[in-house]
């Protein structure tokens, strides 16, 4: 049996995940984007179904004053003694936080804030009931920092101490710590989050060190080699119900040359062989392909998820995330029955705010996007339409607005300081369908009064101007429905009737 990889695809970095009996919990970094925390749920490893996200109220997440590829960073996820920890680092408000939850599907508490500065940040219950918490920190040099807590209350009950400077790499940070027989581990990245990424490894006898690295190190790197995956680091251990050990991690797949990647960093899983001196390596001696065998993994497929979304329930379904914190009255499922109401705020996709925005990440180079929309622009500035969105400065557009008193339909681009309508045409009717289809290489934008008629295509968009090599930052595109009054609150509700996410490869 084999399975491929990425296991879950699209802008999922930074993963995390405990097992618990036969269940398989996993969570990853959400940045800008609310709610926070995407969780995951598996029965092999392999196959995951997004079943909410943890950080779901304004008490748990502040987002006003996250900047693009700020907010929350590189969560991890443990379960001890009957109930489940997730631990995050909000780097825009407030910093490193705990929430707990007995039913991870269910609410998660409000949270309780930790007296450690840093990032990605650990926690490892030992067998005496001792609380560690480790972060990437530079109080004494970049390094990895320890303390024991307070779980309760989050407070530090020792000072704060430096275990492990890395073997060498620039920001060592994404520590795990784990009791494997006698021994402790200490797992972490190195190198940035970039081509030069890896995964480095050290232990000692005890949790607090000190540590001796692996004379492996690196346990898991794709730096200059041919390779469709690159940039894997990150890593987080499990063991199964089988004894085996296995990673996840993150990774991209770049396209073209120089090599660019624009769905962001992806969920990878390879197996973790030991050697006989008890050092863990990750895959094949350290490297990891898109079709790799599954072991004893006992796969469990599962249900396609639905092309099309009506909007009919009560809630968004997980998939579905606001740009920052939403505001309220600018959204709706209920205002007009079976549709997705928007509101256009003053707020433009050029301003890093919390702008009327409802979006889900691209997960396939190839693919294609339409939406149904309702709306008849009454004052000039009004627009809603459908976007592929990185930042603030990187995104494409196709939209439905009112300038100079007449209705139009528009292809529009913005690449750093090059802001342009690409082209446009007159629009009468309320009703339109947009539809975006995407390949490895562009996106192409058209529109339609109706599923019969045939696309009229305005307009095409390059994949590799939106990449993280070009646009920067820590996120991937994003597909999205948007409302904006352009610089005034929008009179006119947009309403979307459907989403349809169609894979085409």
């Amino acid at each position: 049996m084999e399975y491929r990889n990425p296991v879950i695809s699209g802008f999922h970095p930074d993963p995390s995940l405990c097992r618990v009996g036969d269940d398989y919990y996993l969570v990853t970094s959400s940045f800008e984007y609310y709610p926070g925390v995407p969780l995951f749920h598996s029965k092999d490893l392999v196959h995951w179904e997004q079943i909410g996200h943890c950080l779901t109220r304004q008490e748990q997440l502040d987002l006003s004053k996250a900047w693009s590829s700020g907010g929350i960073y590189a969560p991890t996820i443990r379960y001890h003694q009957g109930t489940f920890y997730m631990t995050t680092t909000n780097v825009s408000s407030g910093g490193n936080l705990i929430v707990s939850a007995t039913d991870p599907r269910g609410e998660w508490s409000d949270p309780i804030w930790v007296d450690q500065p840093g990032i990605d940040p650990d926690l490892f219950f030992d067998e005496d009931g001792t609380v560690y918490y480790s972060t990437s920190w530079d109080g004494e040099g970049q390094g990895i920092y320890q303390s024991r807590i307070d779980l309760a209350t989050g407070k530090r009950l020792s000072d704060i101490k430096l275990l492990w400077r890395g073997s060498g790499g620039q920001f060592p940070e994404a520590p795990h710590l784990y009791r494997i027989g006698d021994w402790y581990y200490l797992l972490i990245a190195e190198g940035g989050t970039e081509y030069g990424h890896m995964v480095t490894i050290a232990r000692s006898e005890r949790p607090d060190g000190p540590f001796e690295s692996c004379p492996s190190n690196p346990i898991l790197t794709h730096r200059s080699l041919r390779k469709p995956i690159h940039a894997t680091g990150h890593a987080d251990f499990v063991q199964t119900q089988d004894g085996e050990w296995w990673a996840v991690f993150l990774g991209i797949r770049p396209a073209g040359y120089p090599m660019r990647h624009h769905l962001g960093r992806e969920t990878f899983l390879a197996p973790v062989a030991w050697t006989e001196d008890g050092w863990p390596i990750i895959g094949d001696n350290g490297t990891v392909d898109e079709v790799m065998p599954a072991g004893n993994l006992a796969l469990q497929p599962l249900p396609a998820p639905a092309v099309r979304d009506h909007f009919e329930g009560e809630a968004l379904t997980p998939s579905w995330v606001f740009l920052r914190t939403p505001v309220s009255e600018n959204w709706s499922l209920t205002e007009q029955p079976s549709s997705l109401t928007l509101h256009g705020s003053p707020l433009t996709l050029n301003d890093a705010g919390a702008l009327t925005f409802v979006g889900r990440r691209q997960q396939h180079f190839a693919c294609s996007v339409s939406v149904q929309l309702n709306f008849s622009p009454q004052q000039d500035g009004e627009e809603a339409g459908l976007t592929v969105y990185m930042n603030e400065r990187f995104h494409y557009e196709i939209a439905l607005t009112r300038a100079g008193g007449e209705s139009k339909v528009i292809f529009r681009r913005r690449v750093g300081s090059l802001w342009k309508v690409e082209q446009e045409a007159p629009w009468e009717a309320e009703s339109i369908i947009f539809t975006i289809e995407a390949d490895q290489e562009h996106y192409g934008f058209g529109f339609a009064a109706d599923e019969q008629q045939e696309i009229r295509w305005l307009g095409q968009g390059e994949c590799s101007l939106l990449a993280t090599e070009v646009a920067g930052g820590f996120t991937g595109v994003m597909m999205a429905m948007y409302a904006t009054g352009n610089g005034v609150q929008s009179q006119t509700p947009a309403h979307f009737d459907w989403f349809d996410y169609e894979v085409a490869e």
